[in-house]
């Protein structure tokens, strides 16, 4: 969860003031800084050497607000977030990406400085400046929006130049649009005082980022993925081998360290991490380790666990006057290996053509082309004169898209610095997307460009007119795109898309958009009102609506018949493959995308050339046996797990049953146990039920499993029953004192009462009666009702059910998991029972943190990965524009899916897949296309036409699951219905009128050539409005 979530609490506003050139909050005491700018007090912590400051008071750490980025970064990574200090230098369009990336992550200070004012150049790519702000100072002009978004972040700025006595205050410094003699200076200012340094600029399709921690960074995680636990079957000491359990993987890889837990030998867990090398799937090594326990222990050693360790690992960074000298490059694009050197260079001609010149390369000026030439450094490698002119023709150019990728990027670098979590960049990426300039096959040609064609115009779009023309930003601004998610990355490509001025349909509805203020208001609403800001020129239509089977009245013909493609913003596959689907349907490009932590992947889905998102599949998850969720659990997801269902047994699935009974009051067992047994009648009976619950599932239910498999039992194979992923188990001691136990009964107390409609006991400092002892525990029970008494009301319900009152039932309601409201007591229940069944069974516990993200099953979240994946997700946008009434002829090779891995930092490029290719008779066809009529038509009218069309015999047609022909029907039930209108055909049969939105039908052929032998050919697509 990201920190703009629309919160229920509403705290005061922050007011700033400009004091001395420097915003500041109000309510933060004023004290000036050596270079004569005002600060809040608080917002320069104490400097560390090399590392993250030390805030003056330690805080909590929100959890709920930060929930979402915890997962991805862990809790001491975010403890370490909220003490850091980070100045970023210059807003320009990468600096505002960075900073809005920075402050939503919750580093405790960020302060934002700038000398340069807004020009109509930054327009196209910073998002809160418009042209009443052109010619005011960018930091002074976007600082209240930048600070609104994260109430919990310190926020300021200064206006004055930067100096060493400035920038020394803070742990990083960020540069942004900055030459590199710059850069230079304020990189030897920031290693001068042991802090850290990076910088990053962008221009058209190009941009980079240096990364600098000085020469002994540590880096406490090297990749941020959960440390693995695996089960052994045994160890050969004398080898080092060990082995995995038959069908576990071990995963690990040369290098990675592990420890060794729950073996018979105590003496292994004793042992110091050790590096392991891998020798297969379920086989790897660890030297030798453990040889001084060939002589103690002969054989073996058998059954036990390790578990992965990290290991800190330094890294040292070379200075920016050297790396410039000796550059280390990560690749952007494999395809394009030696693009970095090359970047590398035209990068520094770039700024000294600039310091000379004192003005940025004209668009398509050949002349300025060739000026650059004359500016690049010695020794410099081979440049291809296309690149080398497209690099200068872009000197001007300034792409939001290209903003967010770099700005996503530099924020997650940002992280790593101050949090030493995962891995940083060493030390240099230039990024290239030239692939976006549309080629001969386009109306847009950019070869074809004139310097008089992309030039100026005093508008918010000379950055992006700059790269592709004045006639392409035309026919960018007559697209209408449909932006279908509800998460943090619709909110990103619907901020991008804005800022390109690319018309939008949206049924967006969180995340950096919304502020406090916006509680209680349609969100819907408040994200175009919001977008509109950005771009008042766009044009966006705010829905509210899911888009789903139950919804195509809505989003039906008329409404894609406007559109010109679709982004993708969905968390989850069936929704994506929905929408996939409707895509294909009307012909229209798709842009995927999804996020996971620092992961993230994108995918192009264009129409007749590439496969669809469901032409593929990801292999299932494995789910856990239900014998190991029931009695066999041995680790902490299986307890998660199984409490999780007996929170749906106990207060959602029973309750729901229950509610129908008034429809079907045969069901006499479960309303006997509902309305008789177990019915509470108030708060305490509710508390006595839960007390019972303990002794159920943690004593009794245990108490029955040992004997039924003692602890000392043994296989017919003479092995040892508990042993291997089998833990002996043993049961539970209700003990009042016990955190774990209260917070059991009472958590489960309250959500019985709820799902009774009951009055629940919520004051722990009252007391609740607990029973103690189980003869205090047989008194609760008998209070409930005796066994003859439910007999003789269960035979009274027999004899006359109509005298049977169904208000206790009226008065049930399911009580549904809800993961994000912490005072339900939802997540307490199902923290606590999982803990005590992980304690039945010796089973490492997890905290409550934890345990939500698993029963909630949610997914990791970083600004920083989504502004990245969503400006490559608009980059491929570009390479779909063609002309209004022109279907573009792009080659697959020019479109690029993606999967990125900001921990790393790894990215990977591919080209789409191709549409498989399909043939019937000699006719290709793939998935895109169809056989399209007009009606209307009779059923044997479209059958002869389907049969002209392809030359095969049709044997059966179907619409959905109605089947309307068959060879085999009888006679006169297919003469009838060949005689018969097609549209009265499909509602008879499938017994629903067909909706007055629907312009079309598809149906589905199945056909034979002249051997009898099944053809598949496209469906076909049946008009008839």
């Amino acid at each position: 969860m990201q920190p703009t979530n629309i919160s229920v609490e509403e705290p005061a506003a922050k007011k700033a003031k400009i004091v001395c050139g420097t915003l500041v909050s109000d309510t933060s005491e004023k004290v000036p800084n050596k270079n004569g700018t005002i600060m809040a007090a608080n917002s320069i912590p104490n400097s560390a050497t090399n590392g993250t400051a030390n805030a003056e008071a330690t805080e909590e750490v929100d959890t709920n607000l930060y929930s979402r980025q915890i997962y991805a970064l862990g809790h001491s990574a975010m403890e370490h977030l909220r003490k850091a200090s980070v100045l970023v230098s210059g807003l320009g369009s990468v600096g505002v990406e960075v900073a809005k990336n920075l402050i939503l992550g919750g580093v405790r200070s960020v302060t934002l400085q700038d000398t340069k004012n807004v020009a109509y150049f930054d327009l196209s790519a910073h998002f809160y400046v418009n042209k009443s702000d052109v010619g005011k100072n960018r930091a002074k002009t976007c600082f209240h929006k930048l600070a609104e978004l994260n109430d919990t972040v310190n926020c300021s700025i200064s206006l004055e130049p930067l100096t060493e006595e400035f920038v020394k205050q803070f742990d990083l410094v960020i540069l942004t649009d900055a030459p590199f003699y710059e850069q230079t200076r304020v990189n030897e200012w920031m290693r001068e005082h042991g802090k850290m340094f990076i910088s990053a600029d962008a221009r058209g399709l190009f941009s980079y980022a240096f990364v600098d921690l000085g020469n002994n960074f540590m880096v406490h995680d090297s990749n941020g993925e959960t440390c693995k636990e695996i089960l052994i079957e045994h160890i050969n000491c004398e080898t080092g081998d060990i082995f995995t359990l038959e069908g576990v993987f071990h995963q690990l890889e040369d290098g990675d360290h592990v420890v060794f837990t729950d073996f018979e030998h105590n003496e292994l867990g004793n042992l110091p991490a050790v590096p392991v090398t891998s020798k297969g799937k379920n086989i790897f090594n660890v030297g030798q380790a453990l040889a001084a326990y060939s002589k103690v222990i002969q054989g073996t050693i058998s059954r036990g666990r390790v578990r992965q360790v990290k290991m800190p690992k330094q890294m040292t960074f070379k200075p920016l006057s050297k790396a410039l000298e000796e550059p280390n490059f990560m690749i952007w694009d494999f395809a394009k290996f030696d693009e970095p050197a090359q970047l590398h260079a035209l990068w520094q001609a770039l700024y000294k053509f600039e310091a000379k010149e004192l003005c940025k390369p004209l668009p398509r000026s050949k002349q300025d082309a060739e000026l650059m030439k004359t500016f690049l450094p010695k020794n410099s490698p081979d440049i291809p004169e296309q690149l080398l002119c497209n690099f200068s023709y872009q000197g001007s150019g300034n792409l939001q898209p290209i903003a967010s990728v770099i700005g996503g990027f530099v924020a997650q670098e940002a992280m790593k610095a101050v949090t030493h979590h995962t891995t940083p960049l060493n030390q240099f990426l230039y990024t290239s997307s030239l692939e976006a300039l549309p080629g001969a096959y386009s109306t847009f040609d950019a070869d074809k460009l004139e310097t008089a064609d992309c030039v100026s115009r005093l508008s918010r779009y000379d950055g992006q007119a700059a790269v592709f023309g004045w006639k392409f930003q035309e026919a960018l601004q007559q697209q209408k795109w449909f932006i279908v998610g509800a998460g943090a990355i619709g909110c990103e490509l619907l901020k991008n898309l804005a800022m390109m001025g690319v018309a939008c349909v949206s049924n967006l509805n969180r995340q950096f958009l919304f502020h406090r203020p916006d509680v209680g208001k349609k969100k819907s609403e408040v994200a175009a009102r919001a977008v509109k800001a950005f771009n008042s020129d766009i044009r966006i239509t705010p829905l509210s609506d899911i888009v789903a089977d139950t919804t195509e009245h809505i989003f039906g013909d008329s409404f894609f018949a406007n559109l010109n493609g679709v982004c993708n913003a969905l968390d989850n596959v069936d929704a994506r493959r929905y929408v996939d689907r409707r895509c294909v349907y009307y012909q229209l490009p798709l842009l995927e995308s999804g996020t996971m932590g620092a992961k993230g992947n994108t995918q192009v889905v264009f129409p007749h050339l590439t496969e669809s998102y469901g032409s593929t599949s990801d292999p299932p998850e494995k789910e856990t046996p239900i014998c190991t969720l029931r009695n066999f659990p041995y680790q902490i997801e299986h307890t998660i797990q199984w409490a999780r269902a007996k929170f749906a047994d106990y207060f959602s699935s029973v309750a729901e049953t229950q509610m129908t009974i008034s429809q079907r009051v045969e069901v006499l067992d479960i309303l006997n146990r509902a309305l008789v047994k177990e019915y509470p009648k108030n708060a305490d009976e509710c508390v006595a039920w839960a007390r019972e619950l303990f002794d159920i599932l943690y004593r009794n239910d245990i108490s029955q499993m040992l004997h039924t498999f003692p602890s000392d039992m043994l296989t017919a194979q003479g092995d040892k029953f508990w042993s291997g992923t089998k833990r002996c188990p043993h049961p539970l001691k209700f003990d009042i004192d016990n955190a774990e136990h209260f917070e059991f009964v009472y958590s489960a107390s309250i959500l019985r009462a709820q799902s009774y409609s009951l009055t629940p006991l919520t004051d722990r400092a009252r007391g609740m009666r607990i029973a103690v002892t189980d003869s205090e525990a047989a008194a609760n029970d008998s209070a409930t009702g005796s066994a003859d008494e439910t007999e003789r009301l269960l035979d009274s319900l027999n004899v006359s059910l109509a005298k049977l009152k169904l208000e206790n039932i009226r008065r049930m309601k399911p009580v549904d998991f809800e993961k994000d409201d912490d005072t339900n007591h939802h997540v307490d229940f199902v923290t606590s029972a999982s803990n005590l069944r992980a304690e039945n069974y010796n089973i490492e516990k997890a905290n409550l943190m934890k345990t939500k993200q698993i029963a909630g099953k949610i997914i990791p979240a970083l600004a920083t990965t989504t502004a990245f994946v969503s400006g490559l997700v608009c980059v491929e946008l570009y390479k779909t524009i063609e002309a209004l009434g022109k279907h573009s002829k792009a080659p697959i090779e020019r479109f690029k899916s993606s999967f990125v891995n900001l921990a790393m930092p790894f990215i990977a490029f591919s080209e789409p897949g191709s549409a498989q290719k399909k043939k019937y008779r000699d006719v290709e066809f793939t998935l895109w296309d169809r056989l399209e009529v007009n009606g209307p038509m009779t059923l044997g009218q479209l059958i002869e036409w389907i049969e002209t069309q392809t030359g095969l015999h049709v044997s059966m047609m179907s619409s959905g699951v109605a089947l309307l022909y068959a060879f085999f029907q009888p006679l006169a039930k297919v003469t009838e219905r060949r005689a018969t209108d097609v549209i009265k055909v499909v509602e008879d049969v499938s017994r629903v009128k067909v909706p007055e939105h629907r312009r079309a039908l598809v149906f589905e052929a199945m056909t034979q050539n002249d051997k009898d032998e099944d053809v598949e050919i496209p469906f076909v697509k049946y008009n008839f409005r």
